[in-house]
């Protein structure tokens, strides 16, 4: 029997996705890519399936869980399966240096960013940089992982050579313009394959990365969203959806989405004092936010499970 496969490396962001599968009645397996093995000898099974690996997954001792789910990518590809997000879409949720040259290709501005390996180079690149105030981050990231604000280079020389300094996954580290907005919050733009569904307002006064997932661990510093709604001292809901959101940053999405293989994304930007758009976040490994759904009645792991179905159905016989 053909099924949707899910391919993936944390059961808690896949439960709310195989809930709506099954009230569509639709078959599905999880592969959980933590470990394992890909048979290059076998064809793999026929069927739909999404890859939704996560950048922070060595956060949870998956430390390989995204090269095993390339190599299961690359052997799906070279079958020609029916895949949603494939191994263009996992490099780009691996790196945000080839988000950010991905994005500018597209015509997308995104801040100033120096990538650095090395503590003594990620000195030499905030002194390249120029900026008063700058933005350090990990380029393999995901949960806000390295992300930090200096208003000064001895600030960071501070950090750098401090016990707190947080080695990168893979060795680099992003120093990056800080974008001052008129007022503490982001947008998060998502997307089911390749088009537009809701734009979220993301409140960011407790941090610069704010991850909309229900499953987040409450002590996360940039992620602190618990099983029960989350607010701000203000007592507004972290996470907004803006209704009848409209800008022509849409279409760019669109086609950059479509340039770049990617089926499903939340893309994040903030805006500055002067309205100008900067885009610095592609996240393949998109979550949603069960209370700004249910405030709109809009629910898009049930709208993805029934794009999954409808890919089923027009590829297969279930």
């Amino acid at each position: 029997m053909t099924k949707v496969y899910i391919l993936h490396e944390n059961s808690e962001w896949t439960v709310h996705l195989t809930k709506r599968l099954e009230e569509l009645q639709v078959p599905y397996e999880e592969w959980h890519l933590d470990q394992g093995i890909v048979n290059l000898t076998e064809a793999p099974p026929e069927g739909i399936f999404y890859n939704r690996m996560s950048a922070s997954s060595h956060t949870r001792n998956h430390r390989y869980a995204p090269e095993l789910t390339s190599a299961v990518l690359a052997w799906l590809e070279h079958h020609n399966r029916t895949i949603f997000n494939g191994s263009n879409a996992l490099r780009l949720e691996l790196s945000k240096v080839l988000q950010c040259t991905a994005l500018e290709a597209a015509g997308i501005k995104t801040p100033k960013t120096i990538a650095a390996v090395g503590k003594g180079h990620i000195m030499n690149a905030a002194h390249a940089l120029g900026e008063s105030s700058f933005i350090t981050k990990h380029n393999r990231a995901g949960k806000g992982l390295g992300v930090q604000l200096f208003h000064s280079i001895e600030g960071l020389q501070s950090y750098v050579e401090g016990p707190t300094f947080e080695e990168p996954v893979d060795g680099v580290t992003l120093i990056q313009q800080y974008i001052k907005a008129p007022e503490p919050y982001i947008t998060r733009c998502e997307f089911i394959n390749g088009k537009f569904q809701y734009a979220v307002k993301v409140d960011t006064s407790e941090g610069f990365e704010l991850c909309p997932a229900d499953a987040c661990q409450i002590d996360d510093m940039f992620c602190p969203v618990g099983e029960t709604p989350s607010e701000t001292n203000s007592s507004q809901p972290k996470f907004q959806i803006i209704e009848n959101f409209n800008d022509p940053i849409i279409a760019k999405y669109e086609t950059f989405l479509k340039q770049n293989e990617i089926k499903v994304a939340g893309i994040e930007f903030i805006r500055d004092t002067d309205d100008e758009i900067y885009t610095y976040d592609v996240n393949t490994n998109t979550k949603y936010n069960a209370d700004a759904e249910k405030e709109v009645g809009h629910y898009n792991m049930l709208q993805l499970a029934r794009t999954l179905k409808a890919e089923l159905e027009r590829n297969y016989t279930i």
